[in-house]
């Protein structure tokens, strides 16, 4: 059984009520139900967590090492400035996909770049929460096929 850890980063807790124009309604709860029986359908242990601190995600990319087979990643804001996770991400051998709700390159120009990407193994953007079932797909295929 494969084990994938699902990170989001700041201001993700607030999914539902925050800025639903852009964001969407549905809150981090309804995304994680959804990944959690899409994964238990595919055999897959899959483990979530949220933090507003960039120190507590680098450390949890950094535990991942031991314990996931995949990361899918909303680094939030920390995605287009925070080196510290990038560096992180490639100091570990765990594929990352990113991933964002909206689509990062029709935004605000300072949100139009992911220092993060290059150390990714891709970018899913702007589908709503369908870009985490998305990732989730891809690292079903990844380990051995659709179940």
């Amino acid at each position: 059984m494969g084990k994938i850890l699902v990170m989001n980063g700041p201001n993700l807790n607030l999914l539902g009520t925050r800025e639903p124009e852009i964001y969407g309604t549905v809150t981090l709860a309804d995304i994680h139900e959804r990944l959690r029986r899409r994964a238990n359908e595919a055999d897959l242990d899959i483990e979530f967590m949220q933090s507003n601190h960039e120190g507590a995600l680098v450390d949890a990319i950094q535990r991942a090492r031991r314990t996931a087979d995949y990361i899918i990643l909303n680094a939030g804001a920390f995605t287009h400035y925070s080196i510290a996770i990038r560096d992180a991400i490639a100091a570990v051998n765990v594929p990352v996909i990113e991933v964002h709700l909206s689509n990062i390159h029709r935004r605000e120009e300072f949100r139009r770049t992911s220092v993060i990407a290059p150390v990714v193994l891709g970018q899913i953007a702007g589908f709503g929460a369908e870009s985490y079932m998305a990732a989730l797909e891809v690292i079903i295929c990844r380990m051995g096929g659709v179940r």
